[in-house]
């Protein structure tokens, strides 16, 4: 660069100083959402996007996934997703009404978890984090039992084994970990059963994820990473986790990894098959990022609205997974008016049974939460019982004082 050059740029950095700070005032007062897109790089990768239903109901074809189901079968995962909102929907409420402590919502993620949890066979092995309400449902653990833990009456309420399908997992990306170990032993064993983990845009920052993107590679385990990436960590959005698309991580590590649109069901559902496959016949990890929007609060100790924009949710509620199929299956002829009624009596059901469990569930032992812990027991569990019985007590006896007086 000339002098000449510089001192006319140093002029023009003069000139502009005013301009330049009521410019930096205003981007202070634009709303993060407003502003989320500028460089956003998963803009660039649309194009990697397998798709076969488009947010308009139209069948497309992809040259790697295809899928070929029945009349039976593209109604079946209608019914899921639709079974499924609908079970979070009366969880959400029973929340908001002191019936929960908590609740995280899959609202907008349902072709996510149906599409994958229905490639699935018997003996694969399911790894969740505390959202995957529409995986279990795919593999047949009562909705009811999901939400012990959330009520604060058990610590999972099912046994992991009867279904394959573990406790859910609330520390944030150790489930890969879980997942990852599990499938070295599943190839040791000689089986030829698959092993998928489930977790979110967040969990991706998190170190226990890379270490398991490291063992799976190096020991080519079957495991499958599908990642829902919903757009946002609680707050933070995708794009303050990583400067390249999530898929692309799993190159690094030695490995594929694939986009798929998280609200075609069909997409995840045939992408999740290929994976799996891959897995079992020895071909090592892969990472499918399924491209999706979480449309309610990251729990319900949530307000999104603080920090996203509701021209963001609307957009993406054109892209809703359950119309989407809805629309097709309708322009194929595939249901009809009395087909679409059943399902509707059928959730209506599932809301009753839903909040009568909930509400028809035992406190549970106060002094259970000792029990277990060592299996030979301790010194210190066996002081902390002591203390906590004697002030259990102590409320009785204030109890007794009263009605003495």
């Amino acid at each position: 660069m000339t002098v000449e050059g510089t001192a006319q740029r140093k002029n023009a950095r003069g000139s502009s100083k005013r301009t330049t700070a009521k410019k930096a005032t205003s981007a202070k007062k634009a709303s993060p959402a407003k502003n989320r897109n500028s460089g956003r790089p998963e803009q660039a990768e649309q194009d990697q996007l397998v798709q076969l239903l488009t947010p308009e109901g139209k069948r497309v074809e992809h040259p790697d996934y295809s899928i070929d189901l029945s009349a039976d079968e593209l109604r079946g995962l209608y019914r899921d997703m639709v079974l499924t909102r609908k079970f979070d929907a009366e969880a959400t409420t029973l929340q908001r009404q002191g019936e929960l402590g908590l609740w995280a919502s899959l609202l907008g993620q349902e072709a996510a978890q149906i599409g994958s949890g229905r490639a699935l066979r018997d003996d694969d092995y399911v790894f969740p984090t505390y959202r995957e309400h529409g995986v279990a449902w795919c593999r047949g653990v009562d909705p009811t039992n999901l939400l012990g833990m959330f009520r604060g009456v058990n610590h999972g309420g099912w046994d992991p084994n009867s279904n394959n399908f573990h406790l859910y997992t609330i520390v944030i990306g150790s489930q890969t970990l879980h997942a990852t170990g599990y499938a070295m032993g599943v190839q040791k064993d000689g089986t030829d059963s698959a092993v998928i983990a489930y977790f979110g845009d967040g969990a991706s920052s998190q170190g226990d994820v890379a270490e398991s993107f490291t063992f799976s590679a190096v020991y080519n385990a079957p495991v499958v990473f599908f990642c829902q990436n919903n757009q946002w960590a609680i707050s933070e959005p995708t794009e303050k986790q990583t400067r390249v698309p999530l898929y692309q991580r799993a190159r690094g590590y030695g490995f594929p990894g694939v986009r798929v649109d998280g609200n075609d069901v069909l997409a995840c559902l045939a992408v999740t098959k290929v994976a799996l496959e891959r897995a079992r016949t020895g071909q090592g990890p892969m990472l499918v990022e399924a491209f999706t929007y979480r449309m309610g609060a990251h729990t319900t100790s949530d307000d999104p609205t603080k920090y996203r924009e509701d021209e963001e949710r609307a957009a993406w509620e054109a892209k809703d997974p359950i119309l989407r199929l809805r629309t097709y299956l309708e322009a194929e002829g595939l249901v009809d008016e009395a087909y679409l009624a059943s399902i509707d009596e059928e959730s209506e059901a599932l809301g009753k049974r839903v909040r009568d469990a909930v509400r028809a569930m035992p406190d549970p032992d106060t002094m259970a939460i000792f029990e277990n812990v060592y299996a030979d027991g301790h010194a210190l569990v066996d002081e902390e019982r002591a203390q906590f019985a004697a002030y259990q007590a102590s409320f009785v006896d204030a109890d007794a004082a009263a009605e003495g007086n």
